[in-house]
């Protein structure tokens, strides 16, 4: 049987704190075995509010006063989930909320059903709470729904030409410390969350691929964030809709980009896992569509797992910089992106038998 323990950093969250405690209380399904609350440089009364909660779950209330690089959101995750990983075996399951955040009645089941069928962690999905929602410019919203469609199209690229059977479609793109369960196995395995100041949690995801564990991104895991434009964490949601309701950003996010640029990745990291997968020794023309040296190429395949292999090609390779997309060519993007997934799906029909013995 495995038990689970969920880890949540607090910094003054009396406003939200309790609302997040009762979601947790209310699981169907399953219940989680513990709560770790990393209270870290609070001035308010959430710890208060914390003890007046009688959530019927096992609350270890933890406060510290954090200096320096350390007093940052990305450190207090680090290290709540830390402390409770040690509270548990390889075998149990690590989880991650926002003290803001509340839950899904499903939440922890529908977390458990994924690791159960094979996902070494499991990314859900962050709804913005609709009351907050409302408060936010239209356009927000609109820029939002552009985002997020390329994301998903790009995403679909993935899926058809390089298929990851631990993530199959429907699927989606978040990795959001608002919703991350993790075996305790691959948590140790993967080092832990990093201790980084902001984006811990693609961080995180980031460090799990390259050890090659099973990432679920399940619709079915969800929880509903505030919506607040006065955040707690420096790089955050919050400090992004913020600026974003001044002036439209430049760029869209991050992990964003051009949609021949992702065909193109999509493709050549395709290729590189099936050689890696064969064990091949002469990886010339792979090395001549990355444009970087052939012994680097075998060396970086000879690498135990994959996602370390991969890394490694993908920085050094030339034709693989990433590139941002303007907000003002999402459009545009979107057309193509769709056009590149129709071309996708047909090379993953036509290519069935291959991809399968890859």
């Amino acid at each position: 049987m495995r038990r689970s323990i969920v880890a949540i950093p607090v910094r003054n969250e009396q406003d939200h704190i309790g609302a997040c405690l009762a979601a947790l209380a209310r699981q169907r399904g399953a219940q989680p075995d513990g709560i770790v609350l990393l209270l870290n440089n609070c001035t308010d009364s959430s710890a208060d509010c914390i003890r007046s909660v009688n959530s019927g779950v096992p609350c270890d209330l933890i406060e510290l006063e954090l200096h320096g690089s350390r007093a940052t959101a990305g450190f207090a995750r680090s290290l709540a989930m830390r402390l409770a990983a040690e509270k548990l075996s390889d075998n149990d399951v690590l989880l991650t909320t926002d003290a803001d955040g509340q839950v899904e009645p499903d939440w922890l089941a529908e977390n458990l059903l994924a690791i159960e069928a094979g996902a070494d962690a499991v990314c859900g999905m962050a709804d913005l709470d609709p009351v907050d929602a409302r408060q936010i410019p239209a356009h927000l919203h609109a820029d939002d729904a552009r985002e997020c469609e390329l994301a998903a199209l790009l995403d679909e690229m993935f899926a058809f030409l390089d298929p990851d059977p631990a993530d199959p479609l429907p699927r989606h793109t978040q990795h959001s410390g608002a919703s991350i369960a993790v075996t305790v196995a691959a948590w140790r395995r993967a080092g832990g969350m990093p201790p980084v100041p902001s984006g811990e949690d693609r961080a995180f995801i980031e460090k799990l691929r390259r050890v090659d564990m099973r990432i679920r991104h399940s619709p079915a895991v969800r929880v509903v964030v505030s919506g607040r434009t006065r955040g707690r964490a420096a790089g955050g949601m919050a400090e992004t809709i913020a600026r974003r309701m001044v002036r439209q950003d430049e760029f869209a996010d991050c992990t964003i980009e051009p949609a021949a640029d992702r065909f193109a990745r999509a493709m050549l990291r395709g290729q590189a896992r099936a050689a890696w997968v064969r064990g091949v020794t002469d990886a010339g023309e792979i090395a001549h569509e990355l444009q970087i040296p052939t012994d680097f190429v075998c060396t970086a395949l000879a690498q135990p797992f994959f996602g370390t292999a991969w890394a490694a090609l993908e920085a050094r390779s030339p034709i693989l910089v990433p590139r941002s997309v303007r907000f003002a060519e999402l459009a545009h993007e979107i057309e193509v992106a769709r056009a590149l997934c129709a071309r996708a799906r047909n090379f993953a029909i036509d290519n069935t038998p291959a991809l399968a013995a890859a």
